[in-house]
């Protein structure tokens, strides 16, 4: 069974490095969900306004959004009990990993995207 990410700050711009998550997080064979409160498609994939809108668990966050917009969905996150959250470069922040410890969220302070094995410029 495929891992299910939520990519916070999904973009319908290909250029935009929340585009490109969803695009190499779908090529390794996770099941994506877009979460942008302006867009209701992204790549084909419905887009939610929030992680707490979407049915079903979510194994992982990945965040492409501003520190202070990420400390303001970590509580969010904590609800929908999603264990571990990636914190892409321009979106981490050290009140923002305290903040995720305290509930109990894993932070990663990496680019998710590498991580998983794609080259974000690649895409």
């Amino acid at each position: 069974m495929s891992k299910i990410v939520a990519v916070i700050g999904a973009s319908g711009d290909r250029n935009k490095f929340g585009n490109r998550a969803v695009r190499a997080f779908r090529q390794q064979g996770y099941t994506v969900i877009p979460i942008n409160p302006r867009e209701k498609e992204i790549e084909g994939l419905t887009a939610y306004a929030s992680v707490l809108d979407v049915p079903g668990p979510i194994d992982m966050a990945s965040l492409y959004v501003p520190p202070d917009v990420g400390e303001q969905v970590i509580a969010e996150i904590a609800r929908k009990g999603i264990p571990e959250v990636w914190l892409n470069p321009g979106a981490e922040s050290d009140g923002l990993i305290a903040r995720a410890r305290d509930l109990q969220i894993q932070p990663i302070v990496a680019c998710s995207i590498v991580a998983i094995g794609e080259n974000p410029y690649r895409l």
